[in-house]
């Protein structure tokens, strides 16, 4: 990676990571993208929060669309918002809030993104950022994240990670699971969605249906 911000790897690829490590390369490597319902829901939400600018309220400020960066770990992105909390020894508390739709989800993208913007602040700033949060769509409101030394330690394991996928420039192996079944780029990876028995596939759309409502 060179001083430039432009050839650090997105935030965003972390939770592609996380998520799935070929989709991830197919995004950031191959530029491939498709849109189905829960990435155009994803968009369209953060299309309302990623307007750049700021507030002041007495002892908070509220910054928006702030662009962070880690030169350490590579990373650099915008961060949805970004509270500013004035403590009482006059130091600006940051407090990263990230905007998701739909409802936490069993895995930890989330997370590992959040405390990726953490970790850039910290870097930027000078000041430690031990928490943050995560507002999803459903059920609208906050779920708390702490950043505590086991997320660390995975978030720049998984920078490390991203950093040898980037400069390594090859496609990993498809997965074929049930990941594929909500991924937009299943048809362009080539592996198609698995088969399931038609129960299986009732289960699954009757579970996506509830994270909905």
């Amino acid at each position: 990676m060179s001083d430039d911000d432009d050839s650090f790897a997105p935030l965003s690829a972390l939770q592609h990571l996380v998520y799935c490590p070929r989709q991830c390369a197919l995004i950031h490597l191959e530029q491939a993208w498709a849109e189905n319902r829960w990435t155009a829901e994803g968009r369209v939400l953060h299309e309302k929060v990623d307007e750049i600018g700021s507030e002041t309220r007495g002892d908070l400020r509220i910054a928006r669309g702030l662009t962070v960066v880690s030169r350490r770990l590579g990373l650099s992105g915008r961060a949805d918002v970004v509270e500013f909390r004035r403590r009482p020894d006059g130091v600006w508390q940051p407090f990263p809030v990230e905007y998701k739709r739909g409802r936490p989800k069993t895995h930890d993208a989330d997370r590992v993104q959040l405390c990726a913007q953490a970790l850039c602040l910290e870097e930027m700033l000078g000041v430690l950022v031990p928490d943050g949060a995560l507002f999803y769509g459903q059920p609208r409101r906050r779920e708390a994240v702490s950043f505590d030394s086991a997320l660390r330690d995975r978030t720049e394991s998984l920078a490390a990670e991203l950093a040898r996928l980037f400069v390594d420039g090859k496609i990993p192996p498809p997965v074929a699971d049930e990941r594929c079944t909500r991924c937009s780029l299943a048809e362009i990876c080539g592996v198609g969605v698995p088969r399931r028995s038609a129960r299986r596939w009732l289960e699954g759309q009757l579970e996506a249906a509830l994270a909905e409502t």
